[in-house]
This record gives structure tokens, C-alpha cells and sequence, in this order.
């Protein structure tokens, strides 16, 4: 794996940016609409809930997670999306570039996008609602990493969707995390949810970073198994993903898809 190609993939996103107020504006935006939305839901529903349940912290605190995650998961699909919305996905691969590079430059490309929103929104938190991450130690550091992965993970396995089926087929990705949000329990006990809907939660790695949120907001120990299992689906995901992904490509280069590849090809 050569770092000057995963360098110039992650250039190119730099320079499309750089020349695009559009592009720069969603890295900080929404995150920040979502804070200020919710910290202040949360700081009245703390005048009326009962006394010593702190739900700025949990409610405020699991949107700036979740928010993290999606940043992460649209930080690879995005950057995926301006070279099929250019037609510019066949012409890197007519260079030497590897898919393990590609990819690579896509994760580097959404750790710097995602890590803008992420200080934006502990911003925000901190200044206008006091809410700081601090007190729960190294803990928040393992939840983020645990998001950050599967962030990953969703963000390769859209690219891949989008790549077999073509680039109308990007209206399936956005609503993904929308979709997943009631079984990871972003906003709620995982109890609270009925069984069959916990048994597809089991296999959800942000399930294991929101119970572990309440149960250290609420005075509780850190969960450590919970966040072992988190991080080893993860890491199994992400390894499910590229192995798709390179799948795809492959069949798509064998069945000439590639070649043909334009706005009108969803089949």
C-alpha cells in the first residue's frame, strides 16, 4: 500500500473543497443545528423532569455521538459520491491505484471531515449548555473509536451499493442511519425496546456505546465486555465490508458495469 496514493485521494477531496463554501458548510452545519436543537429540548426537559436525572447529559450527550457517527459514515460515502457524480471513478482506476488505497483515502478523507464536526459539536455543548465529556474519562475516547469504526464500516458497505447498483441508488444511503437509530437505542434503555427488536440490537455496535453512556452518566461503572464486543463487531464488519466491496468491483470490472457506469445504470 503506497501512501502517496491514499495522499492524493485525500488531495482531491481537499482541493474540492477548498473551492466550495457548499462543500465545507455540511461538515459543521448540521452538527451544530442538531446541538443547539437538543441541548436546548434537554435543558427544558430538565426543569420538569425529576430530581437528579441528568438528561442534558444523556439525551444531549448520545445526539453528539450519534451525530459523530454519522459524520464518519458520510465522510467516506460523500467523498465516494464527488468521484461518481464527476465520472471520475473509472479514471482512477485506470492508474495504479489499489482498492485497499482507495478505501484507506476515503478513511483518511472522513477522519478529518468527522473530527470538524466532532470539535464543532463538544463546542457548542461546552459553551452554550456546560456539558463536558471530560468527567467520563477514557471511556468517551473508547466510544468514539467503537463509532468511528462502524462509521467506517456502513460508510464502505454504502459505497458498495451505490457501486453495483449505480448512482441513483445513493437515495438508499441516506437514510440509513435513520434506520438503524431505534436499535442502537440511541435515546432509550435497550430494555425498553421488545425482544426481537433487542436480538438485531445485539449485533449493533452502537447498542453496546449507548448502554455504556447511561450506565456511566447515571454514576455506574464503565461496561468494559460490552465495549470489547462493540469494537470486535466493528472490526468484523469493516473486514465484511472491503471484502464486499473489492467483490463488487471485481464483478463489476469482469461484466464491463464499470465501463458503463453512469447515472441511468441502476440495475
Amino acid at each position: 500500500m503506497r501512501i502517496g496514493s491514499i495522499y492524493a485521494i485525500v488531495l482531491r477531496q481537499y482541493y474540492l473543497m477548498r473551492g466550495s463554501f457548499s462543500r465545507v458548510l455540511p461538515l459543521f452545519a448540521w452538527a451544530a443545528i442538531d446541538i443547539i436543537l437538543w441541548g436546548f429540548i434537554t435543558k427544558y426537559l430538565d426543569t420538569i423532569s425529576l430530581a437528579g436525572l441528568d438528561l442534558a447529559a444523556s439525551l444531549l450527550g448520545a445526539v453528539l455521538l450519534w451525530d459523530f457517527f454519522i459524520r464518519v459514515m458520510q465522510g467516506i460515502t460523500t467523498a465516494f459520491f464527488e468521484d461518481v457524480w464527476s465520472r471520475n471513478f473509472l479514471n482512477l482506476f485506470s492508474t495504479p491505484l489499489t482498492i485497499p488505497e482507495y478505501l484507506v483515502g476515503l478513511i483518511a478523507t472522513s477522519i478529518i471531515t468527522s473530527i470538524i464536526g466532532l470539535a464543532v459539536m463538544l463546542l457548542i455543548a461546552g459553551l452554550v449548555f456546560g456539558l463536558s465529556f471530560m468527567g467520563m474519562g477514557i471511556s468517551i475516547i473508547a466510544y468514539l473509536i467503537i463509532l468511528f469504526l462502524f462509521g467506517i464500516a456502513l460508510g464502505i458497505l454504502g459505497c458498495t451499493i451505490v457501486l453495483r447498483l449505480g448512482p441513483s441508488a445513493e437515495w438508499f444511503i441516506w437514510p440509513i442511519p435513520a434506520f438503524l437509530s431505534p436499535f442502537a437505542a440511541v435515546f432509550y434503555p435497550l430494555s425498553t425496546l421488545p425482544h426481537w427488536m433487542q436480538v438485531i440490537s445485539l449485533g449493533l455496535p452502537p447498542s453496546y456505546v449507548f448502554e455504556g453512556l447511561r450506565s456511566v452518566i447515571s454514576g455506574g461503572s464503565v461496561l468494559y465486555f460490552p465495549l470489547l464486543v462493540g469494537f470486535a463487531l466493528s472490526l468484523l464488519y469493516i473486514f465484511l465490508a472491503g471484502a464486499l466491496f473489492y467483490w463488487v468491483y471485481r464483478k463489476a470490472v469482469k461484466s464491463g458495469l464499470l465501463a458503463r457506469y453512469s447515472a441511468e445504470n441502476v440495475s
